[in-house]
């Protein structure tokens, strides 16, 4: 544990299910180094990482291999996952996100415009990582709990020492002395 600003703060770790197409991927090593509990599955669609506590999955694809096979083969696959995931992420790689790769994601939006899908562009592993694992963690429960509370207790002490709420209290209670009801 590091200690930043006077605050502690805790290493985030959840479960993990990843599908077994993706064990001798980086991904799944670069998780497993992050101390998340990672478990395999072959019941889960090939190239995809759950984070069942948050409640979010991506679907990893490689943007070549989407140029190589035909648009309805992995656009499937992507409507299966989404059918099956309520919040669900496509990560799309490419080392550069080029005119292709930009028309690539424009056709996979028109598809799936109104769906839960959201897609993410990334450039390698630690990219795709580090945002799954953001997203992943901003949604965990505790978390959110964590905002709100701060985001309650902020709220508070803004009011309580705004200047504009001051004399609100002041022409209160001034008025509150002249008017006898």
């Amino acid at each position: 544990m590091a200690e930043s600003d006077g605050k502690e703060k805790i290493k985030w770790t959840t479960t993990i299910i990843i599908s077994s197409s993706l064990k001798s991927y980086e991904v799944a090593a670069a998780l497993e180094n992050r101390s998340h509990k990672v478990r395999y599955s072959d019941s889960v669609e090939n190239g995809s990482i759950i984070f069942s506590l948050s409640g979010v999955a991506f679907l990893l694809m490689d943007a070549r291999e989407c140029f190589m096979s035909a648009e309805e083969t992995f656009l499937a696959k992507i409507e299966k996952f989404i059918n099956i995931h309520q919040n669900s992420f496509l990560v799309l790689f490419a080392a550069l996100h080029g005119p292709e790769e930009w028309k690539l994601m424009f056709r996979i939006q028109q598809r799936f415009l109104g769906s839960n899908l959201r897609i993410l562009p990334v450039h390698n592993t630690v990219n795709a990582i580090n945002l799954m694992c953001t997203i992943a963690k901003i949604t965990s429960k505790s978390y959110i709990d964590s905002i709100c509370y701060r985001m309650i207790t902020t709220k508070a002490y803004i009011i309580e020492q705004s200047p504009v709420w001051k004399t609100l209290q002041k022409i209160k209670l001034s008025s509150d002395t002249f008017n006898p009801n």
